[in-house]
């Protein structure tokens, strides 16, 4: 069961606590990882690709000359792939990139990308985060307070507290309940804080 310091928000060491080894004490697999940060990355594509087919682009269907006799080589329409201003051979058309995985695989993943994070240290545990306003300038000197830097990712449970309203101006910040954890957000982000009261519900979500 792996252990890491909690910490108040002057950065000051104010206990530890035992992880839950069911959600961050798995044996990281990079392999299934990698798929399912692909299934993510391809379930946010847009896909509006669109071009014209040969039966979609505008032009005459006449021939444009007779078939023998005139010296030039044999054509049957001037929408022809390999005419100019023709349609497109195979071009890509509005789709859906998405595909699915069992929630066994997705959320063994996720285990292992929060196991992940804590043999590198980047799971920060505080005793609680909270600032007095709204602001943005308040949850920036809190993190900086913290020692973070670089993208971090938050995890509160609360959508109404200033962290979640305040969070939604900082570039390099990203406020999510427990719920909403997913693996491509923890491993891109540098730094993953959980306020010591979430540890139970992100175990009873992802255990």
């Amino acid at each position: 069961m792996p252990t890491v310091d909690v910490i108040d928000s002057k950065r000051k060491k104010v206990g530890t606590v035992d992880l839950p080894n069911e959600v961050f004490g798995c044996k990281p697999h990079v392999t299934l990882v990698h798929e399912v940060v692909v299934m993510q990355r391809a379930c946010d594509r847009q896909g509006t690709a669109s071009t014209l087919r040969r039966g979609e682009v505008s032009g005459s269907g006449k021939k444009p000359w007779k078939q023998k006799h005139t010296g030039r080589a044999r054509a049957g329409s001037i929408r022809s792939p390999v005419w100019r201003h023709g349609g497109t051979v195979f071009g890509p058309k509005p789709r859906s990139y998405a595909f699915g995985m069992p929630r066994k695989k997705y959320r063994a993943a996720l285990q292992s990308a929060l196991s992940a994070k804590v043999l590198e240290g980047g799971l920060v545990v505080v005793s609680e985060l909270t600032i007095e306003q709204a602001k943005t300038k308040l949850l920036a000197k809190a993190l900086t307070q913290l020692g973070i830097t670089g993208s971090t990712l938050l995890v509160i449970s609360d959508a109404s507290s200033n962290v979640v309203q305040a969070g939604k101006n900082l570039s390099s910040v990203m406020v999510l309940r427990p719920e909403e954890l997913n693996v491509y957000d923890i491993i891109r982000c540098h730094s993953v804080v959980i306020p010591q009261q979430e540890l139970d519900r992100v175990k009873e979500v992802w255990s």
